[in-house]
């Protein structure tokens, strides 16, 4: 058998079994290293508009995102397969690596062209480092409990999506942006040092080849994983909308620290990751992300008629719960379809849905947007009609899946 069909099982490297521990360790250091890289990159969020624009580039707010994610999709073609070929921490160390470099690149990037193209360095840390770790937590982990340990990753990451923002909308208004840049380049090389003693969990991983890089030899995506991809595909496109218009939208209704709604939705994302893997593994991948895109529809929809902060937490509440449902089930979703030695590359080709999602949702609003609040509804009732469709589709399945 071939590398590219090697199948990396937790039987094959010496990993737990079902019934036995699981939560060691090693998965304790890979939360941490998510909850620190998360939040590296998290706290620059809400402040990067603002930034821009005193720089004078607000016509290209959309690139603020755009640019990250196309970074971002990009690099999935290569990180997958060489997760998958020479191994899940090399590439969960690069992505720690670069979203360091970039928080101190931001203290030097004084003009929009150097912004713009520091923006897309740093999505190259997003590009590599999620789905390395996800497959070196899905090598660890039995089959029969990927969506309750992926929930518990989820809730790793939401907690840095959930101090960081707030962290560094703090720092931004009390000690300045150059001071939010620097505590996140720290962050970055705290999340490095936590990956260092992670043991490869990939039984075939070999040195890295320069014809890793090349795009014409081995595979680029795993067919399988496009159900997932294509269920992903809205979701992701509401997230882009949300992280393009949201500060914004935030400070329109008056909050002084712009990272603190973030923080409500975040804190819902994470309550309901606690269940929603488990439901997934209990009750099936489908009937879950059903549930959820119908919740996102509502969440959006209520953010898109709120007109003061109780309304609009509200529709935060029910939105947060939607990403708690949905990531953890993609995630165990796409591990379940990928083909034998794929996982990472499976992984990847359902995250470039996400980028691509997320790259349509940011540049489209912030065209639209400009400034202009009044078309912020809009672009939330867009979202919510995107998530509309994703739940009718998701029907047919569900119905077919029950009838067999």
């Amino acid at each position: 058998m071939n590398r590219s069909t090697t199948v990396p099982t937790a039987e094959t490297a010496g990993l737990p079994q079902s019934g036995e521990r699981v939560y060691d360790r090693a998965f304790f250091l890979l939360c941490g290293g998510t909850v620190l890289f998360m939040a590296s990159f998290g706290m620059l969020l809400p402040e990067l508009p603002a930034h821009l624009e005193a720089m004078g580039g607000q016509q290209y707010l959309g690139g603020v995102v755009g640019m990250f994610t196309l970074a971002a999709f990009l690099s999935r073609f290569l990180s997958g397969r060489i997760a998958d070929q020479a191994g899940r921490r090399k590439v969960m160390l690069v992505g720690s690596a670069v979203t360091a470099l970039a928080g101190f690149g931001y203290l030097v990037a004084t003009s929009i062209a150097a912004f713009m193209a520091l923006r897309f360095f740093h999505g190259l840390s997003t590009g590599f480092r999620p789905p390395g770790t996800s497959a070196m937590l899905t090598d660890r982990i039995p089959r029969s409990r990927r969506g309750e340990a992926l929930g518990y990753l989820g809730v790793a990451g939401n907690a840095g999506m959930a101090a960081g923002p707030a962290l560094g909308s703090w720092l931004t208004v009390e000690w300045g942006i150059d001071w939010m840049f620097i505590t996140s380049a720290l962050l970055g090389m705290a999340s490095l040092l936590l990956t260092w003693p992670l043991e490869e969990t990939l039984p075939t991983a070999r040195p890295v080849k320069r014809s890793d890089f090349n795009p014409l030899k081995g595979p680029l995506i795993d067919p399988q994983a496009w159900p997932a991809a294509l269920v992903l595909l809205p979701i992701a496109l509401a997230f882009g909308v949300y992280l393009t218009i949201t500060p914004d939208f935030v400070d329109h209704l008056g909050y002084v620290y712009k990272g603190s709604f973030n923080t409500i939705i975040v804190a819902s994302s994470i309550a309901m990751r606690f269940v929603a893997g488990r439901l997934s593994d209990r009750h099936g991948r489908i009937p879950v992300l059903l549930a959820g895109t119908w919740l996102l529809a509502l969440g959006m929809f209520l953010l898109g008629t709120a007109e003061d902060k109780w309304m609009a937490s509200l529709g935060g509440l029910i939105y947060g719960a939607s990403i708690g449902i949905n990531m953890p089930t993609v995630f165990a979703w796409t591990t379940d379809l990928a083909q034998p030695g794929r996982i990472a590359l499976a992984l990847g080709t359902m995250l470039m849905a996400l980028e691509i999602g997320i790259g349509l949702g940011a540049v489209y609003s912030g065209m639209r947007f400009l400034g202009d609040v009044s078309v912020i509804p809009e672009l939330y009732y867009m979202a919510a009609l995107g998530s509309v469709i994703a739940g009718i589709a998701l029907i047919p399945p569900l119905l077919k899946g029950r009838r067999s």
